[in-house]
């Protein structure tokens, strides 16, 4: 199997139940607006071992096989030194986070100001659409480590054959000795991008995610890059347009208000300012039933 078609089939899956984003009042303000979500570089997640963990598996997968068959060390090591560098530190990749779980109290936690949170539910078959549209892929993150550990062996295996069919650059005025084999690996470095994105550590299991992720963007001049600041750096990212009604506003299927200490008076604000919008979520909006506490 090719990289290219291990990565499709790993997007092959579609999804069926609500897609949910977590988010603080403030963005649910900006996203109601203007109708959008911010795609963030995935270097530049909260969490900073979002891409680190499919390098880790690589360099396992690499480091058994130069330890129990010693052959391709050539290439195993120029791989081993490229996925240290080059992968956690390429070729932009936004992405887009939803969940199927829209009240989780780790997710209220984790990814929401105290107090003032909401998880706003849109319709799944209306998120794919406009991912195609705009040249991302949805798809569901794996956090099984058998099926990870398999995954970095497949992967592995499509580079050694890919390596076998094309063989290495051995002219010293295109490529260095030491680096003869990065053609291949700038030739699977999309695909390999966009496998990564899905890939996650087991402790996030339960939140239960799933991520709109662009193609990879290699100009960082002329794509339609923008930046906010962050808590010590600036976060590159591109718009992610949202679903729409045919009167032009948000559309949203619910609304999850999170633990707040004014229940009543947080949803009818809420309400009043979805109303004026016109993004009534059509199933409504619902408190979380989780009692407040200061975490």
């Amino acid at each position: 199997m090719t990289l290219s078609k291990e990565m499709i089939e790993l997007y092959a899956e579609r999804p069926t139940k609500l897609l949910y984003h977590y988010t603080s009042l403030t963005g649910l303000m900006g996203i109601v607006e203007s109708k959008s979500l911010y795609a963030t570089d995935i270097r530049f997640f909260n969490d900073a071992a979002e891409i680190q963990h499919t390098a880790n598996l690589l360099r396992y997968e690499i480091a058994r096989r130069l330890d129990q068959y010693g052959s391709n060390t050539k290439l195993l090591n120029q791989l081993q030194q490229w996925v240290s560098d080059r992968l956690t530190n390429g070729h932009m990749l936004f992405v887009v986070s939803f969940t199927a779980s829209g009240n989780l109290l780790s997710q209220w936690r984790g990814y929401c100001q105290k107090g003032k949170g909401v998880s706003i539910g849109f319709r799944p078959e209306d998120v794919k659409v406009h991912s195609e549209q705009q040249f991302f892929r949805i798809g569901r993150c794996r956090y099984d480590i058998k099926e990870q550990h398999k995954l970095a062996t497949n992967i592995v295996n499509a580079i050694e054959t890919l390596a076998e069919e094309r063989g290495e650059n051995l002219n010293p005025s295109k490529r260095h000795p030491s680096n003869s084999f990065h053609d291949i690996f700038e030739e699977v470095e999309a695909d390999l991008l966009s496998i990564a994105a899905l890939l996650k550590h087991p402790g996030f299991k339960e939140e239960n995610e799933w991520r709109a992720v662009s193609t990879v963007t290699t100009n960082y001049i002329e794509a339609p890059i923008c930046y906010r600041e962050g808590a010590s750096m600036l976060i590159p990212y591109v718009r992610f347009l949202l679903p729409k009604t045919p009167n032009g506003a948000l559309a949203v299927e619910q609304v999850f208000l999170g633990p707040t200490p004014n229940v009543h008076q947080s949803a009818t604000s809420l309400s009043r300012f979805l109303s004026k919008y016109n993004a009534n979520p059509r199933i409504g909006l619902t408190y979380c039933q989780i009692p407040y506490r200061e975490w």
